[in-house]
């Protein structure tokens, strides 16, 4: 039997933000109520920018970046709960997921001649109260695609109390969330091939060194290039947010090892990886 392509019928809106493009396809609704969903989930984007984006002078982040030994900065709320995500993961992937690695990462993307920068400072995010305190300078954040699956979250999360009956919000072509009673198709596009895909109630992310460069850096590595040989890497899991960590931190692992590394973890419902031209399946889709 044939699942119904729900794309056909939905109203498509994208917004620039956050250094990409955000589609926002809604089924299930006339055209007004869709463009007032769309109006107010742009809103909401560019609200998360102002407080998340490494390059918006004044952001939480940019401000965080700048903070002298022994100073308190409080943050808004979207913030200060995006970093708490953030350090638990850097917990649960045993320190691969590490938002503290700017300095390396624009090293990385800038072709900097001379040794990668070496990893100084601490960074404290208070637990119970928005605000963080720099007990040593030298750390620099960069949210990069945790910020970006929070973004879709948060989205989908305002698209619930608003009683969507279903949406497929992508930020750009690497973190794509679908809600809702309907199967999404979605193409994982490799080297050599490419997969058909549905998307229930989860997201998914992909990470690459063939789609963005060699951007991804090992927190532990000297020269802080991946340990991995894959060109891709796509996972699919619960939340925008999960998959975003997932997919960077599994870069850096190789794939004879991801099965082992995820044993008993929950957050992650697939994982799929492109490696000399072969799309393989590393885990399979749990049943939604």
């Amino acid at each position: 039997m044939n699942t119904p392509d729900p794309l056909s019928s939905a109203h498509r809106f994208t917004h620039e933000a956050m250094n990409t493009t955000f589609t926002l396809r809604f089924i299930g609704m006339d055209l007004v109520t869709a463009k007032g969903m769309a109006r107010e989930c742009c809103d909401l984007i560019d609200f998360l920018e102002t407080r998340l984006s490494l390059f918006r002078e004044g952001s939480d982040v940019s401000r965080i970046n700048h903070l002298k030994a022994g100073e308190i900065l409080y943050l808004s709320e979207s913030c200060h709960q995006c970093l708490l995500l953030a350090l638990e993961a850097h917990s649960y992937t045993r320190g691969l997921f590490d938002i503290t690695l700017g300095s390396h990462i624009e090293h990385r993307k800038t072709g900097e001649a001379g040794p990668v920068p070496s990893l100084t400072g601490k960074l404290s995010v208070h637990p119970d109260t928005p605000a963080i305190t720099c007990e040593e300078p030298g750390r620099k954040i960069d949210l990069g695609g945790i910020g970006k699956g929070f973004a879709l979250d948060q989205m989908k999360q305002l698209l619930s109390e608003w009683g969507a009956e279903g949406a497929l919000l992508a930020a750009g072509a690497s973190s794509i969330l679908a809600m809702g009673p309907h199967q999404w198709p979605v193409d994982l596009k490799g080297c050599g091939n490419t997969r058909h895909i549905f998307l229930h109630e989860q997201s998914l992310s992909a990470s690459g060194t063939a789609m963005q460069g060699n951007h991804i850096v090992h927190p532990d590595g000297p020269d802080g290039m991946p340990a991995t040989p894959c060109e891709h890497i796509w996972v699919t899991a619960p939340t925008a947010t999960s998959a975003e960590i997932w997919s960077t931190a599994l870069m850096l692992i190789a794939p004879s090892e991801i099965r082992s590394f995820l044993t008993n973890n929950m957050e992650v419902d697939s994982v799929h990886t492109d490696h000399d031209g072969l799309l393989e399946t590393i885990i399979e889709a749990r049943t939604p």
